[in-house]
């Protein structure tokens, strides 16, 4: 490639580049990443998020944008609200809508102590099995570290209320959407429902689990390169010649 292409990374829940630094680590020279970083503090729903990215990215001509997980319904919003800016949209391990729709219900849970106790339970077995080098242990410690249950319940309300299914049907973006075959936090369905309001979508299933891409990146990141690529000759095809 003989320019570089700007990717901009919407990242998971904690909204933090920690799981994507192996990623950012493998990508080649000509794409530049982007991660923007959501604020651990002030209002953390979806349209306040989507400010905060929208005056990051108003400086970039063109991007391609990754939203992972708990942004994937973020960059979709951007996608529809910034048509000639974004031009390929990833959609990774992620919804439309809440990835579990039995637990909407259960919004009322999404409270701090509540999260605080889920995290905790959750670490348990990370602290007992993983040497205190891993560098996944290390990666847990420093969002548990840098992100309060507050900032999470914040978020968490947020998934459960969100649902941007119409939104991604006005995307004229080409979509590529990736899922896990073992992740347990966004089961498959979710992937299935964002080809059906995207028949054109490109559907890759990759082996792990919800944080895979950060455990082995390597086919995640082959992938993600590999359909910019293609986009990007494609539009040089297309391009009338001087």
């Amino acid at each position: 490639m003989d320019k570089t292409i700007t990717l901009v990374v919407l990242p998971g829940l904690d909204g933090t580049d920690v799981f994507f630094r192996p990623f950012l680590a493998l990508l080649p020279a000509w794409i530049h990443p982007v991660v923007v970083h959501y604020p651990q503090s002030s209002a953390n729903g979806y349209e306040d998020l989507l400010r905060i990215v929208r005056e990051r990215v108003s400086q970039i001509p063109d991007c391609y944008v990754i939203g992972s997980s708990f942004s994937g319904p973020l960059a979709v919003m951007l996608a529809a609200i910034e048509p000639a800016r974004v031009r390929g949209l990833i959609l990774s391990a992620t919804f439309l809508r809440s990835p579990r729709e039995n637990l909407t219900r259960f919004k009322f849970a999404a409270i701090p102590p509540v999260i605080w106790a889920i995290r905790f339970v959750r670490r348990i077995p990370v602290w007992t099995l993983m040497k205190h080098d891993d560098p996944f242990r290390q990666a847990k410690a420093e969002t548990w570290a840098l992100v309060s249950a507050r900032c999470l319940a914040a978020r968490v309300r947020a998934v459960l209320g969100v649902d941007v299914r119409e939104t991604l049907q006005k995307c004229n973006q080409p979509v590529l959407c990736m899922a896990f075959d073992g992740d347990r936090v966004v089961p498959r369905h979710n992937a299935e429902e964002i080809l059906s309001h995207r028949s054109s979508a490109r559907l890759v299933v990759i082996h792990g689990d919800h944080l895979a891409m950060s455990k082995d990146p390597a086919e995640w990141t082959r992938e993600i390169v590999g359909f910019i690529q293609e986009q990007e000759n494609a539009r040089q095809r297309c391009e009338p010649v001087s």
